[in-house]
């Protein structure tokens, strides 16, 4: 496994002085695949710097074979898990609004069910945070299909706070599995919302960039993200497009986008819904991301 190298965090020199408690924040829903998790779960659970806690909110009731993979990892680590089960499925915002309440530390990560964290991601991370007083910080993320460490393209994200503020006007500033916050400047800035579905995390970065946050990408690529057919098909459509419209009045009606910036962010966005999905995938892969070529 690419983790089976990691060093436990007692065994770091002193210069990552980064000791800090956090917590890690997941969701979890009945289409999830069991191997996706348990590789999510074990790319967080050895970092070099190891989470205090892991809060697992069961979107809704689960597969049996989900369950029994949540029972295992919580029976091999005793006190790490906290397992928020929800009635029924309400979306990530909801999902997520409803964990946070559930971390006992300020500091918390987001990571998602399908994805991988590289294994000093949060040392790096927590060192940033620290050293830079930030409220939040994300990557580079890299996609993959099969492999992380076989990737198709890397992301090209800001990396400072005006670059980042300004990027938010037209596009998501960052790559919501990569991120790690501070919980209470997230509850500062109204928390998660379910108002915004696909847009749920671009909502709440652009609540806390006009709260005040301070925030930083780390130019390298510390998350990778699971994606394929499906991941693209979901950015077209119809349907999609009036989750985009939706997200973007609401920009406009906050202020946060001018009309100018509501009209560069809409337009371009309806038309890559409109795309077929092979055209999509080129878009995303070759144009808005850089392309990782084998």
């Amino acid at each position: 496994m690419l983790w089976g190298g990691a060093t436990r965090g007692g065994d770091l020199p002193a210069r990552g002085a980064v000791a800090l408690p956090y917590s890690v924040l997941m969701s979890v829903y009945f289409r999830e695949k069991p191997e996706f998790l348990s590789t999510a779960l074990a790319s967080m659970i050895e970092q070099t710097r190891r989470p205090e806690q892991i809060v697992l909110v069961e979107d809704g009731p689960l597969p049996q074979n989900l369950e029994d993979m949540i029972s295992s990892f919580d029976a091999r680590y005793p006190n790490l898990f906290t397992v928020v089960r929800l009635p029924k499925n309400g979306g990530l915002g909801n999902a997520l609004a409803q964990g946070i309440l559930s971390c006992r530390n300020d500091v918390v990560a987001r990571m998602d069910s399908d994805d991988y964290s590289f294994p000093e991601r949060m040392e790096k991370e927590l060192r940033v945070l620290i050293e830079e007083e930030l409220d939040f910080v994300g990557s580079q993320i890299v996609e993959f299909e099969d492999d992380p460490s076989n990737p198709i393209a890397q992301s090209m994200l800001p990396v400072g706070q005006r670059d980042i503020e300004a990027y938010s006007k037209r596009r998501n500033p960052f790559r919501h599995p990569s991120i790690v916050f501070r919980k209470s400047a997230v509850l500062s800035a109204g928390n998660y919302s379910s108002k915004y579905l696909y847009f749920e995390d671009w909502d709440l970065f652009n609540r806390m960039l006009a709260n005040g946050c301070r925030v930083v990408n780390i130019d390298e690529p510390l998350v990778a993200m699971r994606v394929n057919n499906n991941f693209y098909e979901r950015r077209g459509g119809v349907g999609y497009m009036r989750y985009v419209w939706k997200f973007n009045v609401g920009q406009l009606k906050s202020k946060y986008f001018t009309i100018p910036q509501f009209i560069k962010t809409t337009i371009p966005r309806i038309i890559v819904c409109c795309m077929p999905n092979v055209l999509r995938s080129f878009v995303y892969t070759k144009l808005l991301r850089k392309g990782v070529y084998r």
